[in-house]
């Protein structure tokens, strides 16, 4: 699947201070990796942001959100935005924002491969 290049530049210009940031392609889009973790990635249609489950509920319930979901299961901390919902810059930093925050708080989680 491809990804919205528009938006993924969009973002670039507003994360190009960060020190960390690394791109891969993954869920079938454009991922973006800060400080070694998932923030945002984005698809043809919109974009996922990882935001602190704990505020996901109120977030959800905004214009062009939906919680993610993958192969049947639904993803709280995940949350969905159509890009329509993000054509201000304003929108967009918002969700940057939130995702960021989040970031700050996790750990990287170090999965090794066993024989």
């Amino acid at each position: 699947m491809a990804y919205d290049e528009k938006i993924a530049q969009r973002i670039r210009n507003q994360i190009k201070n960060l020190d960390d940031v690394r791109e891969k392609k993954m869920f079938g889009g454009l991922a973006f990796m800060v400080n070694g973790k998932m923030s945002f990635a984005v698809g043809s249609d919109d974009v996922m942001f990882r935001i602190d489950p704990k505020i996901h509920e109120q977030e959800v319930k905004k214009a062009g959100c939906s919680t993610t979901t993958m192969g049947g299961k639904s993803y709280k901390g995940y949350i969905d935005v159509e890009k329509e919902s993000l054509q201000k810059e304003s929108e967009l930093k918002y969700w940057i924002g939130l995702a960021l925050d989040f970031n700050e708080q996790i750990m990287i989680t170090d999965y090794k491969k066993t024989d």
